[in-house]
């Protein structure tokens, strides 16, 4: 018989498989770790997703997106006539990214070859710790081509802008020129930088780690290209002012000259010419000399030039009339223990005469009548001893001392040009008062258009055209400027030979001057002329500087189809009319 017992129950929970092997505090422990490093990790994703994210966006485009600068094209300058003395034209510049090179010993040699640089300056250049550098600048747009054609890694080129200067060394210190980054450093393109410069542009890329362009993913911002600046100068007449005056500094071996021609009715600068000069497009060798625009930034003594101020000031004044009578004779006179002389004795001279021979002792007897106080504001209020804010770099004020410091020697020789210094164009503004009815206005590189500036008043009409016959009387003969002359015109004008200051002493060297102004029946066209140093051929102003009048003058006259006032017949009888007086 079979015993059947029911088998005992089991607590399949109790089981000693299922029986936890760490303690119940263990696990929760992990299990609280865990959690806490979800909650860490999904902190930090969202500190790096959301607030950090403009940071770690920025440093991760850094690496692939970059902004180029798209390049303005500076504005072009140009005559009154509309032709063209200075404009940019694109150029390609050769870059290395010096950690890319990877370029055999004949890659180098093809690429300096293109470059017309040495193999080994090359070389230096790519093994340089930069991460970029420049290998050449501003090449023709064909050389570009060349090496492009090679593919050479880590090798790349942009557009760059040189500036050409059609004109040359004619035109040069009026122009002047711009650096290798495209500013101005000299001349209009430095004084009007702002206008001609413009604005450049920019847009986004995508670059690889090559640098190359992969996309283009949009324009930030357009260029604006410079402005045109229409100068007032006119070519043809520059080409002729630089021409007679470049050959005039060579016949007379000076160290230098300067040639201004102005439009009387406008204030307009129509040429301005010195020598030495220089090539704007080739400026390897260029020196000191050669870069002064000696016409604004030399001041020198301008001797007999300014001797029709101090006679306008004296009929202003009533002092004395255009035919008072001044004996100038024995030739000599000393003032305050110092002798001034004329180079012989004139006699007895009217004051007209005065400035026609350019008498030194009947100037000084003329200044010795006047107030120091008014001499000196007249000498201010036509410009000495101020800058004539053209704004070219370097302007000279020149000098003139405080009228409270004149003793009656340096009044009477300030009269005729001695103690105090100007510039040629400051020279040249002055003399406006008595081609325009003794009034000024200011000078102008631009191109005037729309109504003028207001004038100031020095002199009354009437003075200043008193002052033009004395002036005619000049440069007919008897005068001082009879050189100056040119065939079919009244001119106006007066010399100046002046004694050069070396050292705080006058030395045996000197600066000859003329200014004038045709037609004197109408006067348009002024110019002022000085040479520094002559050494050949004569050193007095109607011998080195009255020629070089003539020839720009004529030039300027028939450049602007100014119909000839005079005949043959009408010139030799108002000769000798003049001659009589």
């Amino acid at each position: 018989m079979i015993n059947l017992k029911t088998p005992p129950s089991h607590k399949y929970a109790e089981s000693p498989v299922l029986k936890p092997r760490l303690a119940m505090w263990r696990s929760r422990f992990l299990g609280v770790l865990i959690l806490s490093c979800f909650a860490v990790w999904a902190g930090r994703s969202f500190y790096l997703q959301v607030i950090y994210s403009d940071f770690l966006q920025g440093k991760g485009e850094s690496r692939y997106k970059r902004v180029l600068e798209i390049t303005a094209s500076r504005g072009k300058i140009l005559d009154r006539n509309g032709e063209i003395l200075a404009l940019s034209t694109p150029m390609r510049s050769i870059w290395a990214i010096p950690a890319d090179i990877r370029l055999t010993a004949d890659q180098i040699r093809q690429l300096a070859n293109l470059l017309e640089m040495e193999p080994e300056e090359v070389s230096r250049r790519l093994n340089s710790d930069r991460s970029f550098v420049f290998l050449r600048r501003q090449l023709p747009p064909e050389t570009a081509r060349k090496i492009a054609k090679l593919r050479l890694p880590g090798i790349g080129q942009s557009t760059e802008y040189r500036r050409f200067y059609p004109s040359g060394e004619i035109a040069a210190h009026v122009v002047g020129f711009t650096g290798i980054d495209n500013r101005g450093l000299e001349g209009v393109e430095l004084a009007f930088e702002e206008q001609l410069q413009g604005r450049a542009g920019s847009r986004s890329v995508i670059k690889d780690r090559r640098r190359k362009i992969v996309e283009d993913i949009g324009s930030i911002k357009h260029p604006r290209d410079g402005e045109n600046i229409h100068l007032a100068l006119d070519a043809k007449i520059q080409y002729k002012a630089y021409s007679h005056l470049r050959q005039a500094v060579v016949n007379h071996k000076a160290k230098a000259g300067s040639v201004i021609v102005v439009d009387v009715k406008t204030g307009e600068i129509l040429a301005l010419a010195n020598w030495p000069t220089y090539n704007p497009n080739n400026r390897d060798n260029l020196s000191g000399p050669q870069l002064r625009n000696r016409a604004v930034t030399d001041s020198f003594e301008p001797g007999s030039t300014l001797k029709p101020f101090a006679a306008a000031l004296a009929l202003e004044k009533s002092k004395f009339r255009f035919d008072s009578v001044i004996n100038s004779a024995p030739g000599r006179i000393t003032i305050g223990g110092s002798t001034i002389s004329d180079p012989r004795s004139y006699g007895a001279l009217t004051v007209a005469q005065i400035i026609q021979k350019s008498s030194n002792v009947g100037m000084a007897k003329i200044a010795t009548e006047l107030p120091s106080r008014a001499m000196w504001e007249m000498f201010n209020s036509i410009g000495f001893g101020q800058a004539s804010h053209l704004g070219f770099p370097g302007e000279v004020s020149g000098r003139l001392r405080p009228w409270q410091s004149w003793r009656p020697i340096e009044q009477a020789t300030m009269a005729y040009g001695h103690g105090i210094s100007v510039s040629l164009m400051q020279l040249a503004r002055a003399y406006m008062v008595f081609a325009r009815d003794g009034e000024m206005i200011p000078l102008s590189l631009t191109k005037v258009s729309g109504p003028l500036p207001k004038g100031l008043q020095i002199f009354s009409p009437q003075t200043a055209r008193e002052m033009r016959t004395m002036l005619e009387m000049a440069v007919q003969p008897g005068g001082t400027g009879t050189r100056a002359r040119v065939h079919g015109y009244r001119i106006a004008g007066k010399t100046g030979t002046a004694l050069k200051v070396e050292g705080g002493q006058y030395v045996q060297r000197y600066v000859a001057s003329f200014v004038g102004f045709a037609p004197v029946s109408d006067p348009r066209l002024l110019v002022a002329v000085k040479l520094d140093d002559p050494q050949a051929g004569g050193f007095h102003g109607g011998i080195v500087a009255a020629p070089v009048f003539s020839h720009v003058m004529a030039s300027a006259l028939r450049a602007f189809a100014i119909p000839q006032e005079m005949s043959v017949q009408m010139e030799q009888g108002d000769a000798a009319g003049r001659e009589r007086l």
